[in-house]
Protein backbone atom coordinates (compact mmCIF):
# COMPACT_ATOMS: atom_id res chain seq x y z
CA UNK A 1 0.00 0.00 0.00
CA UNK A 2 1.17 3.44 -1.50
CA UNK A 3 1.69 5.05 2.47
CA UNK A 4 1.91 8.83 3.87
CA UNK A 5 5.44 10.39 4.16
CA UNK A 6 6.13 10.44 7.88
CA UNK A 7 7.11 14.52 7.37
CA UNK A 8 3.94 15.29 5.86
CA UNK A 9 1.14 16.87 8.00
CA UNK A 10 -2.55 15.44 7.76
CA UNK A 11 -5.13 17.42 9.01
CA UNK A 12 -8.33 15.35 10.38
CA UNK A 13 -11.87 16.41 10.36
CA UNK A 14 -13.70 16.02 13.29
CA UNK A 15 -17.03 15.81 11.60
CA UNK A 16 -19.09 13.16 10.14
CA UNK A 17 -18.81 12.67 6.45
CA UNK A 18 -20.83 10.93 4.13
CA UNK A 19 -18.70 8.80 1.95
CA UNK A 20 -20.17 9.06 -1.21
CA UNK A 21 -18.77 12.49 -1.79
CA UNK A 22 -16.04 12.21 -3.54
CA UNK A 23 -13.31 14.78 -4.58
CA UNK A 24 -14.98 17.64 -5.20
CA UNK A 25 -17.22 17.43 -2.04
CA UNK A 26 -14.67 17.04 0.22
CA UNK A 27 -12.57 19.78 -1.15
CA UNK A 28 -15.57 21.62 -0.42
CA UNK A 29 -15.37 20.58 3.04
CA UNK A 30 -11.78 21.93 3.23
CA UNK A 31 -12.21 25.00 1.47
CA UNK A 32 -15.69 26.22 3.26
CA UNK A 33 -15.58 24.51 6.34
CA UNK A 34 -11.75 23.49 7.17
CA UNK A 35 -10.62 26.90 6.06
CA UNK A 36 -7.84 25.55 4.79
CA UNK A 37 -6.50 25.50 0.44
CA UNK A 38 -6.96 21.75 -0.46
CA UNK A 39 -4.10 22.54 -2.80
CA UNK A 40 -1.66 22.70 -0.21
CA UNK A 41 0.91 19.87 0.69
CA UNK A 42 -1.28 18.11 3.21
CA UNK A 43 -3.33 15.35 3.34
CA UNK A 44 -7.27 15.84 4.36
CA UNK A 45 -8.18 12.72 6.13
CA UNK A 46 -12.44 12.02 6.72
CA UNK A 47 -14.43 9.62 8.70
CA UNK A 48 -17.83 8.37 8.35
CA UNK A 49 -20.29 8.27 10.99
CA UNK A 50 -19.45 4.26 11.77
CA UNK A 51 -15.44 4.89 12.36
CA UNK A 52 -15.07 2.11 9.76
CA UNK A 53 -14.48 3.60 6.82
CA UNK A 54 -11.75 6.75 6.22
CA UNK A 55 -11.20 8.70 3.08
CA UNK A 56 -7.69 10.55 2.49
CA UNK A 57 -7.55 14.01 0.18
CA UNK A 58 -4.45 15.28 -1.11
CA UNK A 59 -3.18 17.36 -4.50
CA UNK A 60 0.00 15.93 -6.63
CA UNK A 61 1.10 18.26 -8.92
CA UNK A 62 -1.97 18.16 -11.80
CA UNK A 63 -4.68 16.48 -9.89
CA UNK A 64 -6.53 15.02 -6.98
CA UNK A 65 -5.87 11.53 -5.51
CA UNK A 66 -8.48 10.06 -2.98
CA UNK A 67 -7.93 6.79 -1.06
CA UNK A 68 -9.82 5.04 0.80
CA UNK A 69 -10.16 2.29 3.27
CA UNK A 70 -12.74 0.49 4.94
CA UNK A 71 -12.24 -1.85 8.36
CA UNK A 72 -13.97 -5.14 8.28
CA UNK A 73 -14.54 -5.09 11.92
CA UNK A 74 -13.17 -2.77 14.03
CA UNK A 75 -13.99 1.17 14.09
CA UNK A 76 -11.45 3.93 13.77
CA UNK A 77 -10.70 5.73 17.07
CA UNK A 78 -11.66 9.02 15.90
CA UNK A 79 -12.15 12.73 17.24
CA UNK A 80 -15.70 13.28 18.51
CA UNK A 81 -17.59 16.34 16.99
CA UNK A 82 -16.32 19.11 20.02
CA UNK A 83 -12.95 18.66 18.70
CA UNK A 84 -10.88 21.94 17.73
CA UNK A 85 -11.16 21.44 13.44
CA UNK A 86 -9.05 20.87 12.18
CA UNK A 87 -6.85 18.74 14.40
CA UNK A 88 -2.96 18.27 13.29
CA UNK A 89 -1.37 15.30 13.16
CA UNK A 90 1.67 13.90 11.42
CA UNK A 91 1.99 11.48 8.81
CA UNK A 92 3.52 9.21 11.09
CA UNK A 93 0.40 9.20 13.15
CA UNK A 94 -1.77 8.87 10.10
CA UNK A 95 0.00 5.77 8.77
CA UNK A 96 -0.26 4.38 12.72
CA UNK A 97 -4.01 5.41 12.54
CA UNK A 98 -3.98 3.13 8.98
CA UNK A 99 -2.60 0.81 10.66
CA UNK A 100 -5.33 0.67 13.25
CA UNK A 101 -3.58 1.90 16.59
CA UNK A 102 -5.16 4.30 18.71
CA UNK A 103 -3.68 7.35 17.94
CA UNK A 104 -4.64 8.94 21.52
CA UNK A 105 -4.08 5.73 24.00
CA UNK A 106 -1.69 3.37 21.41
CA UNK A 107 -4.05 0.49 21.69
CA UNK A 108 -3.78 -1.73 18.21
CA UNK A 109 -6.77 -3.79 16.33
CA UNK A 110 -6.99 -7.02 16.22
CA UNK A 111 -5.07 -7.95 13.26
CA UNK A 112 -7.98 -10.25 10.62
CA UNK A 113 -6.49 -13.02 8.81
CA UNK A 114 -9.22 -14.42 6.23
CA UNK A 115 -8.42 -17.95 4.20
CA UNK A 116 -10.91 -16.19 1.06
CA UNK A 117 -13.71 -13.16 0.64
CA UNK A 118 -16.53 -15.39 0.72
Amino acid sequence: MIRPSKSTPAYLYSGVVDMRKSIDGLAGIVENELELNPLEPALFVFCNRGRDKIKILYWENNGFVLWYKRLEKQKFKWLDDLSTNPCTISGRDLNRLLDGLNIFTGKPHEALFYEDMN
